[in-house]
């Protein structure tokens, strides 16, 4: 593929359509691949996601992807009432993936993956998430144990989620693809 300058408003519609892209994805790996979970919750793909598109995609795509992505399956998959927290969570992640990934060396697109970058800026971003169910949990359930109860599945999505991503920017940063 010849490495030419790509005039400016096609780059903000190929960023558009790359956000939208990765929005639907995000949407269909958190609703495709669901593991219940005992409190009625579920385990999904839709971390790795979220994370990769903050990766790839910078800050501000990243936080639209994860935001819409995220919220559209909670919405489909019959989890309305955690719509509201999933619309921030879910955006902080993709916008902090993004951010701190470039902020930690991590330069972007697929070309030179830096996966220290990529791990230190998911862990940041998980925490995150963790927190918030927490937090959301604590206030909606109203009791402190039930809301801890949250933790440890939220731990393990997490760190699957950084796993993934990770791999998945490994994987393409070998790839010929141009983002």
């Amino acid at each position: 593929m010849e490495n030419r300058a790509v005039p400016k408003d096609k780059k903000k519609t190929r960023r558009m359509v790359l956000t939208a892209l990765f929005a639907t994805i995000v949407c269909v790996a958190t609703l495709v691949i669901r593991i219940p979970t005992p409190l009625g919750g579920y385990f999904h793909m839709g971390d790795t996601t979220i994370l990769l598109a903050g990766f790839l995609l910078g800050p501000a795509a990243g936080a639209t992807a994860g935001a819409v992505g995220s919220v559209l399956a909670d919405f489909f998959g019959g989890y309305v009432q955690y719509v509201p927290p999933t619309l921030i969570i879910k955006g902080l992640m993709g916008y902090l993936a993004g951010l701190l990934y470039r902020r930690l060396g991590g330069n972007g697109g697929v070309r030179e993956a830096h996966l220290g970058a990529a791990v230190l800026a998911g862990l940041v971003c998980e925490s995150v998430m963790v927190v918030g169910y927490y937090l959301f949990a604590l206030i909606f359930l109203r009791f402190e144990g039930a809301a801890a109860l949250t933790i440890p599945g939220d731990v393990v999505q997490g760190l699957v989620g950084i796993v993934g991503a990770t791999l998945l920017l490994k994987a393409f940063s070998k790839s010929s693809l141009s983002i």
